[in-house]
């Protein structure tokens, strides 16, 4: 996370804030992308089993296109891959995947592209103060499912010349990528009424730090006043090296307190516990996507990219966008059975098509995305359908074959 440029120093005023905020949005200006992959892993023979995390990090060879391995606190499997442009970014973490596939069907495991764990009850696996905090703090039932059911896709990408462009291009196009990609219907073994329902958890969480940033003139005076009048659940490290809990207050309550000032670390810290679905860090995280299957994750980081960071396919994508820019509910609960999300959708997906080959995509690639047009956007179709079809046809053995998800 983007910070002040001497860390530890005491944060006097509200000022402060603000130049950690502006430091937040200033980042390289280029076109590259940076993509994080979560996965569930299940037991080939048996579904409901969870994981260790020993067995899979076990598991795993040296991985040729550089990804860094991390575990999610239930388990889930991540790999974050080198930023660089797109065509470099989508190849080299794809050969992590494919290598990362073959290693854990020798394994007896299978990777699972899916936005929410659809059979497997909410059980932590890692215990660090960090994740013990957040599971105090945010509560059940909801708490346990975003940090140990819940996988997505997150895409990264430069500010570019002009951060404020991309940053409202990235929310203005929420709703309908969320649509789109809805990828996760199912809960303990039921349908639960929502396309995403990773996302409709996200929505049950704490909203100071999970809604939206609200929209303003200035993102980074935005950034700073959504700082500043979150809930602070952790800070920096205590004497003993203990990070300090926080009471409930907002970061503006705890300037305003008697006693010791909060600290530049402290700031930077409580930034990394916010998780709203757009978040700078000198670059742009965009949060709000479901993880997708193996055949699917290329086509949501092309298609993302493109409508934010190619000018002329955002113009027409944010145009046909911006009616919904406030339906994330929406979005998440029917995806693209919206008729008017569908509608925006399928001319977002026209824009990307037109803007692949100026970013350098090859025509594998681009042929994946409008494949994936045809079978998801033109009819009505979130992949979360999908899921729904195999969970109908084959109950039994829907999540532990490989090639499915």
């Amino acid at each position: 996370m983007a910070g002040l440029a001497t860390e530890g120093t005491l944060i006097q005023d509200t000022s402060h804030v603000e130049e950690f905020a502006r430091q937040c949005f200033s980042g390289p200006a280029g076109d590259q992308v940076g993509i994080e992959l979560e996965f569930l892993v299940y037991d080939r023979t048996t579904a409901a089993r969870h994981v260790p995390i020993a067995r899979v990090a076990d598991a795993l060879p040296p991985l040729p296109g550089g990804s860094r391995v991390t575990f999610e606190p239930g388990g889930q499997f991540e790999l974050s891959g080198p930023a660089a442009p797109l065509p470099a970014a989508v190849a080299a973490i794809a050969a992590d995947v494919e290598t990362v596939q073959a290693a854990l069907r020798e394994a007896g495991l299978v990777l699972a592209g899916l936005g929410l764990d659809p059979v497997r009850p909410a059980v932590r696996q890692l215990r660090q103060p960090r994740y013990d905090a957040m599971a105090a703090f945010l509560g059940v039932p909801y708490g346990p499912l975003m940090m140990c059911s819940t996988a997505s896709i997150q895409v990264n990408l430069d500010l570019g010349a002009q951060p404020e462009v991309r940053w409202e291009r990235a929310h203005l196009l929420g709703p309908v990528l969320t649509a789109v990609f809805a990828n996760s219907p199912l809960s303990e073994g039921a349908a639960w009424g929502w396309m995403s329902g990773r996302q409709a958890v996200w929505e049950h969480l704490d909203p100071s730090r999970t809604a939206p940033v609200p929209a303003s003139g200035d993102p980074a005076t935005a950034w700073a006043n959504y700082l500043l009048d979150a809930r602070v659940m952790l800070l920096g490290e205590d004497e003993e090296g203990r990070r300090r809990a926080g009471d409930g207050s907002t970061f503006r309550e705890l300037l305003a307190a008697p006693g010791p000032r909060p600290t530049t670390t402290d700031l930077a810290y409580h930034a990394t516990t916010l998780f709203p679905p757009v978040r700078p860090r000198g670059w742009l995280e965009i949060r709000y996507l479901d993880a997708q299957r193996a055949a699917n994750w290329p086509v949501c980081v092309a298609v993302t990219h493109a409508l934010v960071t190619d000018d002329r396919a955002a113009d027409t994508a944010t145009a046909a966008a911006e009616p919904y820019r406030e339906l994330w509910s929406r979005a998440a609960r029917c995806g693209l059975a919206d008729p008017l999300l569908r509608r925006a959708a399928d001319t977002c997906l026209g824009a990307a098509l037109d803007a692949l080959p100026r970013l350098g995509a090859d025509p594998a690639l681009i042929g994946e995305v409008a494949a994936f047009a045809d079978r998801h956007v033109t009819p009505g179709r979130s992949p979360a359908m999908d899921v729904l079809d195999l969970a109908r046809r084959d109950p039994s053995g829907w999540l532990t074959k490989e090639g499915r998800l």
